[in-house]
């Protein structure tokens, strides 16, 4: 007997009569119903005080918890008044310009210290950092067949669905994956993080092969390379790469590790652990929400937008001409005619955000290696007209500075990086915040996550069918 809906194409099978519908005329006609029965009165939100995206007017988030992982300054308090001030990001307490110079005065990789410090609150001595790094290479491995069973099975042209589906699948191989004790979410997280880059990469060549056509490499990883290391071996043909491109990439990660708990990655963690899901559930809604391009793909849209303004800016050093293409974003004359500057602007920061700041001297490092000291200038000038530009135009109530994803999609792009590949490097680096955070919410956590949402329905009366 047929199923009560085949799907095949563009026409549905009913299973009374066979008969074939336009399901594009029906889809048509029932999305005009539906938008019209769900449709809510704007000013309804202001008049019961609703916080839309848990956001004050002023663009403040509403408090829905606590967290001892990450902080996030952008305003301090001077005479009684609170004013913006250069945005300042801390880990366990530790800003991260300080973790930062750290492991730069000593000239090695830092992502994986940085893991230990989001999972564990404190830093790592040298004998704990040693045999944790040695647990992420240990851990850097795939169930057997596991490639060729799931990642190299339906393809996508996706990254991140790619990811979310092989994390999923990675339950079935666990012997133990509901377990949500700590010390099992602790031992489930780690492995998270190591093959993290392994599902990440391994599907994208899995994409590229079978829907481009292109040569097929899956090369085994070294479990004594650092995170960033392990991420360009296996992408590229000859695994070959300079300290440089590796350390340039190491800061990426580290920069994308964490961010506060109001995140909409990190929120989404919190919101599903407190249901009592497993960890790869967890972590599969966490990358759905990360996929979003209002969240983690906005660094692909710089890339494609200097792309576009390198064509129709013939002087890159001329500011009239850069103001100008600008000014044609905003007013949606120009790129993909949305009216946003890309990677200018943020949430929370308003004066400055220091991701942004930190990588922009990486990026001149790597600019300066490839020869790409032009465009690096074209970057700053961008970074430095379109807040000028956005300013005059929009009426804000705080501050537009470069983001993080200003100077990242330039990064990966410079190291040949797929823009495929350029938000699953996000997860790749994010995966520790959301591990710390759902642990986090197991220990502390006594109750599901549950808002309010007010109803504005009217009551009606019920008919019978026949009478409707």
């Amino acid at each position: 007997m047929p199923s009560p809906l085949l799907h095949y194409k563009e026409v549905i099978l009913l299973p009374k009569d066979l008969a074939y519908y336009d399901t594009n005329r029906k889809i048509s006609s029932l999305t005009d119903k539906l938008m019209h029965n769900t449709v809510i009165d704007k000013d309804l939100y202001a008049k019961y005080d609703v916080k839309r995206g848990l956001r004050d007017i002023d663009g403040k988030g509403v408090r829905t918890g606590l967290t001892d992982i990450s902080e996030i300054l952008q305003n301090k308090v001077v005479d009684g008044k609170t004013i913006p001030c250069d945005g300042q990001l801390f880990y366990r307490g530790y800003d991260i310009n300080d973790v930062v110079q750290g492991f730069v005065d000593d000239g090695r990789f830092g992502f994986e210290e940085v893991v230990y410090l989001l999972l564990f609150g404190e830093m790592p001595n040298t004998a704990e950092l040693k045999e944790f790094t040695a647990m992420l290479g240990a851990y850097r491995t795939l169930p057997t067949n596991f490639v060729r069973d799931v990642i190299m099975k339906a393809p996508s042209a996706d990254m991140m669905n790619t990811l979310a589906r092989s994390v999923l699948t990675l339950y079935c191989y666990d012997s133990n994956p509901n377990d949500t004790s700590i010390e099992n979410v602790l031992r489930q997280s780690m492995q998270l993080i190591s093959v993290f880059p392994l599902l990440s990469v391994y599907g994208y060549q899995a994409f590229n092969h079978y829907l481009r056509n292109q040569s097929l490499y899956i090369h085994v990883p070294d479990p004594a390379k650092s995170t960033a290391e392990v991420v360009l071996t296996l992408l590229r043909p000859d695994q070959q790469y300079t300290d440089l491109e590796a350390k340039v990439l190491d800061m990426a990660l580290v920069l994308h590790a964490e961010h506060g708990g109001g995140n909409n990655s990190s929120f989404t963690t919190h919101v599903v652990t407190s249901s009592g899901t497993d960890t790869y559930s967890a972590i599969s809604a966490a990358l759905c929400s990360l996929k979003g391009p209002k969240h983690g793909g906005a660094n692909v849209r710089v890339v494609k937008m200097f792309e576009d303004l390198k064509i129709n800016v013939r002087d890159w050093t001329d500011d009239e001409q850069i103001e100008k293409y600008l000014s044609d974003i905003l007013d949606k004359r120009a790129f993909d005619r949305s009216g946003l500057i890309y990677g200018m602007g943020h949430a929370v920061y308003s004066i400055s955000d220091p991701r942004a700041r930190i990588l922009k001297n990486f990026t001149g490092m790597l600019a300066e290696a490839k020869g790409l000291e032009d465009e690096y200038e074209l970057y700053k000038s961008v970074e430095r007209l379109a807040s000028k530009v956005i300013g005059e135009k929009k009426r804000i109530y705080k501050g537009v500075s470069a983001n993080v994803d200003f100077y990242s999609g330039f990064i990966y792009n410079m190291l040949n990086l797929p823009t495929e590949l350029y938000t699953p490097l996000f997860a790749i680096a994010r995966i520790a915040g959301w591990s710390a955070h759902r642990m986090e919410e197991l220990i502390n956590g006594n109750k599901i996550i549950r808002p309010a949402y007010m109803s504005i329905s009217k009551h009606k009366e019920y008919k019978r069918l026949d009478d409707r």
